[in-house]
């Protein structure tokens, strides 16, 4: 298995074409603009920069993880020929089976079909694709090239032995594998979008500000990132998303997403992607944080 296909430029699939390319394997990045696709080499360059300047990798590495991926925005003429496509697209199901329905008919039938839905069945995705065995959840973390998780989820039909080969292959890219079940959120989420949500609930209520409440659970929790600054870098969209897949899953309460929330994905305000969150990250706020280093010197 050399040849691979990352569906989707955004902040997911450029980091997972990045790992693969970075491994070896050649890289077909797909996604319908040409300016994504644009944004995602450029996000890749300088995230390699970053690895050169920290003497992680060389230059030589640098050039070669970028030769190792070829951009395209046709979906058919991406996936010729590849053993693996991974699925990196928004976190909205109509959008997946639409994708997948398209790789069933592109597609050769020994085809690994793998998703990188955070949140959202692989049961029900592999449902509009014939041979729905070779269907697998392959959940990377954000910042991919350097999170060890992968979160590989079988669906209802997914095979022990495409299992395995998504398994050895995670390791092969110097991951670590958790083999999980297919349930709404599937671990990590379930686990951690109910504290953000409550996060959330207890800034709306207001037992404490944005601050205090992240500093409680890094300093008291030895959590490197407090879970409001966590869901601006996730995107507050993304989390939003995951929340209702939850609630309309289990039906329950306790997975409701919190107003304030709701509210803030209505007005825009999606974290880091769109410069305002649960914190400010607009240029001139940046410009501020210089200004302030420049007067200390």
């Amino acid at each position: 298995m050399k040849n691979i296909a990352v569906i989707g430029a955004g902040t997911m699939g450029n980091g997972i074409a990045h790992t693969f390319a970075q491994s070896g394997f050649t890289v077909k990045l797909i996604d319908i603009s040409e300016q994504s696709l644009d944004k995602g080499m450029a996000t890749i360059a300088t995230n390699l920069d970053r690895m050169v300047a920290k003497g992680s990798i060389t230059e030589d590495d640098k050039l070669k993880t970028i030769r190792n991926i070829i951009t395209y925005t046709a979906l058919k003429d991406g996936v010729v020929g590849v053993d693996l496509v991974v699925e990196a697209a928004t976190e909205n199901i109509e959008l997946k089976l639409k994708i997948f329905k398209q790789l069933n008919e592109a597609c050769s039938h020994q085809t690994i079909l793998a998703t990188n839905t955070s949140s959202i069945s692989i049961t029900q995705i592999a449902s509009v694709v014939s041979h729905p065995e070779r269907v697998i959840g392959m959940h990377f973390m954000n910042p991919v090239p350097i999170m060890k998780l992968v979160e590989i989820i079988r669906g209802y039909n997914t095979s022990d032995a495409i299992t395995k080969v998504i398994m050895d292959l995670s390791v092969a890219l110097g991951k670590v594998p958790v083999e999980v079940n297919d349930y709404p959120g599937f671990v990590a989420n379930r686990i951690l979008m109910p504290m953000i949500n409550e996060s959330i609930e207890t800034l709306y209520n207001g037992v404490a500000g944005v601050y205090e409440i992240d500093t409680v659970m890094k300093l008291g929790m030895a959590h490197p990132m407090g879970p409001l600054q966590l869901a601006d870098f996730i995107g507050l969209d993304v989390c939003l998303a995951i929340l209702n897949v939850m609630y309309d899953g289990f039906k329950n309460p306790k997975y409701a997403p919190c107003p304030l929330l709701v509210n803030m994905v209505m007005a825009g305000k999606l974290g880091v992607k769109s410069g305002e969150g649960f914190y400010d990250y607009s240029e001139s706020k940046k410009a501020e944080k210089v200004a302030r280093m420049f007067l200390k010197n």
